[in-house]
């Protein structure tokens, strides 16, 4: 969100709250959520030129739409979640025994994806979108760690909230803020420097960045609602109150973003930062 958005993050995977169905959140996530991504998915498979020469690695890979995108183009892609509940719904989507070049791997660390017979990956990637909660030392150690497995000069890609005015949905995520206190892992506006701070904490070299678009979209209030709690980003304020105290709250704060037929729109900018393994 993270995503990126997301807090798809390995170290964190596998916490929510007992308040949380991880089976229903995965599937909402899956159906209702992910996809707000697809237009930073697609920009960073562009500018890198994703295709039959690319060997991706995905950290905290989800439900897999991005790893499905970039080997409908031929990529060779691996994903690693520890949650069981992201990875089968992967699973149903990459079919790692179909056509598609895919391995799926359960695991709490890039390392559980090393094999003796995979060569190293050309690109990782790992939508955790920095600047949603502030655990971005937490991932740059994540992406340190996944540097054994990648080839010299291999692209890295973290992603992160654009300028908090420049996301209508950082009005929403206050929520998640003000209910959790004074629990730590609540949303905080991004920074200017969050997606190079973490390459710097990775030991990677930042070679260019960029913004994208990616508006979020539902059908009615209850999608949304069901769309953002997916993400992880309320689940200190689920922890800190409930989730039907959540879910009114939040509610509330989407009135401004209904429009007149029911749907609820919201403009939001991320960005992205391309680093080198050197």
């Amino acid at each position: 969100m993270t995503p990126t958005l997301v807090r798809e993050h390995l170290a964190h995977a596998g916490s929510a709250p007992p308040r949380v169905n991880p089976r229903k959140r995965a599937r909402d996530w899956s159906e209702i959520q992910e996809r707000m991504l697809l237009p930073l998915h697609e920009t960073v498979h562009e500018r890198l030129e994703v295709g039959p020469d690319t060997r991706l690695l995905g950290l905290a890979c989800g439900s897999g739409l991005a790893l499905l995108l970039a080997a409908a183009k031929g990529a060779a892609v691996t994903g690693v979640d520890s949650r069981p509940e992201h990875l089968a719904l992967a699973r149903d989507r990459l079919d790692p025994d179909g056509p598609l070049d895919a391995r799926l791997v359960q695991g709490d660390s890039p390392a559980d994806a090393a094999d003796d017979g995979t060569p190293p990956y050309t690109l990782v990637t790992a939508y955790e979108t920095v600047g949603a909660l502030d655990d971005s030392g937490d991932l740059g150690d994540t992406l340190a760690a996944a540097l054994p497995l990648a080839a010299r000069g291999a692209a890295v890609v973290v992603a992160g909230w654009g300028p908090p005015e420049r996301c209508a949905t950082s009005t929403v995520l206050r929520v998640a803020a003000k209910l959790a206190e004074p629990l730590r892992g609540a949303w905080r506006p991004a920074r200017r420097d969050d997606l190079e701070e973490v390459a710097r904490r990775a030991g990677l070299r930042p070679d260019g960045s960029g913004r994208v678009a990616c508006p979020f979209g539902y059908a009615d209030t209850d999608s949304a609602v069901r769309g953002l709690v997916s993400t992880g980003l309320f689940d200190a304020a689920i922890a800190a109150t409930d989730r039907k105290q959540v879910g009114k709250e939040l509610t509330e704060s989407l009135h401004p973003y209904r429009r007149p037929d029911g749907t609820v729109w919201m403009p939001n900018v991320f960005r992205y930062l391309i680093a080198r393994v050197p």
